[in-house]
């Protein structure tokens, strides 16, 4: 996929890189995305890979949007020791840019909750994201 144009993809800003580059997070309930309920697809900021569909997104009251699955190939995972503990980050498959991390306390089926920086999600409604392919 390439990036889309139609979705508002450009130059990253500083929080972005920051969070994308840094491992940086935003503030919890910073991100207007939270609140998002439209159907459609939430695609890196920094590269356009489709990365969730909004049926995979759920309230997890963590402050930040929150995801049971992704996109087939979407992202990857990686051990991440910083903090003094020991958890799973998540970062786009494609650029390697951090999104957030997965956790085991999830809904079901999957048990997972992709816990996701808002900042660094560009979401398209449905009218205007391309056919997925799960």
């Amino acid at each position: 996929m390439t990036q889309n144009s139609f979705c508002g993809f450009g130059p990253l800003s500083p929080v972005q890189k920051q969070i994308m580059d840094h491992h940086g997070t935003e503030p919890p309930g910073s991100s207007p995305l939270n609140h998002e309920k439209r159907a459609g697809t939430y695609y890196c900021v920094q590269c356009g890979e489709a990365l969730f569909s909004s049926r995979e997104k759920y309230e997890s009251g963590s402050g930040w949007p929150s995801f049971c699955d992704v996109l087939k190939g979407a992202v990857g995972v990686r051990e991440d020791c910083s903090h003094g503990m020991t958890r799973t980050e998540v970062h786009c498959a494609r650029c390697q840019g951090h999104l957030g991390h997965v956790f085991h306390d999830g809904p079901p089926p999957t048990g997972l909750r992709y816990c996701v920086n808002g900042t660094v999600l560009e979401f398209c409604p449905q009218e205007q994201s391309q056919e997925e392919t799960l």
